[in-house]
């Protein structure tokens, strides 16, 4: 997959859905920025986390757009691998094949 042409696609689509519906769209894009701050866990550790729920509940785009997210707060291929180990010791074989999805969004959206 090619990931930045895929988060490209999928936030033009995101744009039409908020011209369909800006207010529940509005209210969605509060609902990350008071939920992505930093306050006892760090910005990058809750991407991280966010990683994880993409990869156990099989979202393509929400692991695309919060791999990105934690490459812009600092993390590394390493805790992308770690916090895939943990999605797939949750998730089970489903996860270890999206897993393998989201180390490839690290590999192409870090580069």
């Amino acid at each position: 997959m090619d990931w930045k042409t895929y988060l490209s696609d999928a936030a033009a689509n995101l744009a039409l859905f908020r011209k369909a519906a800006p207010d529940t769209a509005k209210g969605f894009g509060a609902l990350s920025q008071a939920a992505l701050v930093d306050g006892a866990i760090s910005v990058r550790h809750k991407e991280l986390i966010c990683v994880a729920i993409g990869i156990a509940k099989q979202c393509d785009d929400c692991i695309g757009f919060h791999v990105k997210g934690a490459i812009q707060t600092g993390a590394t291929r390493e805790e992308i691998a770690e916090t895939i180990s943990v999605a797939m010791y949750m998730g089970g074989g489903p996860s270890f094949m999206y897993g393998a999805k989201a180390l490839e969004a690290f590999d192409q959206l870090s580069a």
